[in-house]
């Protein structure tokens, strides 16, 4: 398995494919939830593709996001997915481990925030995210605001 690291215009086509397809497999398919997956926030010069390829096949992935583009401010993590074929071998938690630790060297000491489904919120809190806000709706699937103070 190999970690990749890399903005949008790094990615080549086939990685695109497979990272768009595993969102759309999981967000989309998976979880029954039309929503605009293309969203311009992957065209961001300063996020971050977070990619697990085991072969070719892009089987973990999560992005990280520039202060401002989607939390005012902060840095944030989102569409952090695993295909269903990779998981209960722990990679979630290694992803957003690996995840953090690319937020933290981009944007140190600053909290780092990420809207969560709240069926998550043990799995966040584990890894030191706090909830930091009521759920709410988001594409008709309850969520929570967490953050992950830099100390933690």
């Amino acid at each position: 398995m190999q970690w990749q690291v890399m903005t949008f215009d790094k990615l080549d086509t086939h990685t695109l494919y497979g990272l768009l397809q595993l969102r759309v497999d999981v967000f989309v398919v998976e979880q029954n939830c039309p929503y605009p997956e293309l969203d311009d926030k992957d065209l961001e010069p300063q996020t971050r593709h977070i990619i697990l390829k085991k072969g070719d096949k892009v089987i973990a992935y999560s992005r990280v996001l520039a202060p401002g583009v989607s939390f005012a401010g902060f840095p944030g993590i989102g569409r952090v997915c695993v295909s269903q074929t990779a998981r209960r071998l722990g990679l979630g938690r290694v992803l957003v481990e690996k995840t953090l630790s690319v937020a933290a060297e981009l944007w140190p000491d600053t909290d780092i925030h990420i809207s969560a489904q709240c069926y998550l919120q043990q799995f966040y809190q584990d890894l030191g995210f706090k909830p930091a806000s009521e759920p709410y709706l988001e594409d008709d699937i309850p969520h929570l605001k967490m953050i992950k103070p830099v100390l933690s």
